[in-house]
């Protein structure tokens, strides 16, 4: 019996939850580091793969300025209905090494890391989460297992293809 592309995806994808406040995903992709930076910084490519394909809704807005001090704002929502906002600032961007954020909808956004490491022509991307308490990290992990996955699944067909 094979694998459906979500178990496939979440056997390529790794979560966990390394404390009461952090989050850890990593996922190795057949690509340089500067193209997986680049479909992380690049708006274009970013709305390619950020919202899992499974979910209601698609990514309305999408304003990113990638480089350190710089903001974002992402839209999320259904083509009628409430509109779901995120925002922060970039905190740190080492362009092809490393992206750090704020998030800053809620009293308890995280602070969310990625990192960059390229070996053999293939990148190791690991996304942290920093939450401000177990209780936003509760909130924030339940139900997003998969939904990394498939969003990571959806980035290597963007960086691999």
């Amino acid at each position: 019996m094979g694998l459906s592309m979500h178990d496939a995806a979440s056997s390529r994808t790794k979560v966990e939850r390394t404390s009461d406040v952090d989050m850890v995903v990593r996922r190795s992709f057949d690509a340089p580091a500067r193209l997986v930076f680049r479909a992380w910084s690049d708006a274009e490519l970013f709305r390619r793969w950020w919202v899992p394909a499974s979910a209601p809704v698609r990514l309305r807005t999408c304003e990113m300025d990638v480089r350190t001090g710089g903001s974002y704002r992402l839209e999320f929502g259904a083509d009628e209905g409430p509109v779901h906002a995120f925002f922060g600032r970039y905190v740190e961007v080492v362009p092809n090494e490393k992206i750090v954020w704020t998030n800053e909808e809620s009293t308890d956004g995280a602070l969310t890391t990625v990192t960059f490491k390229e070996a053999d022509g293939k990148t190791l991307v690991t996304y942290h989460d920093r939450h401000g308490s177990k209780e936003a990290l509760d909130e924030a992990f339940e139900g997003m297992e998969g939904g990394i996955a498939e969003q990571f699944e959806q980035l290597a067909a963007v960086v691999e293809g």
